[in-house]
Parts: C-alpha cells; structure tokens; sequence
C-alpha cells in the first residue's frame, strides 16, 4: 500500500494576497539595499574634491564621531575651509553638503559645527 505525500503534508497554495505581499517585501529589501549602498564612507578627499557629493557622506561623518574633541585646525585640515564661519565669536562652521535625491522637492542640508574653547562640542544638520 503506497501512502501519498500529499495526504500526510498539506503544501500551502500561495493566494494572490500572498504575492502581492511578497512582491511588496521584495521591493522594500531591494530598495533598502539600493540606499544602504548607494552611501560612501567619509573620505577626506573625496569631500574636498567632490563638495556636491558630500550628503552621501555625512551620515557616516556623523556616526563615526570623528569630529568629537578636534581642534578647529584639525577640522580644518579634515574638511577643508567651511562655506561660512557664522560668527566669529561663536566659533560656528557651515559646510555645505549637495542637494540628495528626493521624489520630493529637495531640501539642501547643511552641516554645522560648533566649536567652544576651540574644540568641537557639537555637530548638527540643517536644512538651507
């Protein structure tokens, strides 16, 4: 006596809700992975050379914290003379960063670094 598998295991059909959700998640990894990528690790140089780039870049600038504790000339030498020095005072660099991609209308980004006793006590960003 032959026992059919399919008797003993129910095979899941796949419903057309099940699709499209896998469809959906599909798109979602895929898209995930396309900006996940598509970011570069600071580079020096490359921010220096490229300034219309530099929003690829400052995601990893500011996870990294390699600003943390530097010294305005050391800053200087990293990322090169700011856009703006705010107030002269107040010891505020403004660096511009590029316009990102947006299906929306895009918003510039700055980064602003904000040095006391010249050292850096914090990193921001802002939009222009």
């Amino acid at each position: 006596m032959s026992i059919s598998w399919d008797k003993i295991v129910k095979i899941p059909r796949w419903g057309p809700y099940d699709v499209v959700g896998v469809i959906f998640f599909a798109a979602f990894v895929i898209s995930t992975s396309f900006f996940y990528f598509n970011e570069w690790q600071f580079n020096a140089e490359d921010w220096k050379r490229a300034p219309s780039k530099r929003h690829e870049m400052v995601d990893d600038l500011l996870d990294s914290e390699i600003l943390v504790e530097k010294s305005k000339e050391e800053v200087l030498m990293l990322l090169g003379e700011p856009y703006s020095d705010i107030d002269k005072n107040r010891d505020i660099f403004r660096y511009r960063l590029g316009t990102p991609p947006s299906f929306f209308k895009p918003e510039r980004e700055q980064l602003f670094i904000v040095f006391e006793k010249n050292m850096v006590v914090s990193v921001a960003l802002a939009n222009e």
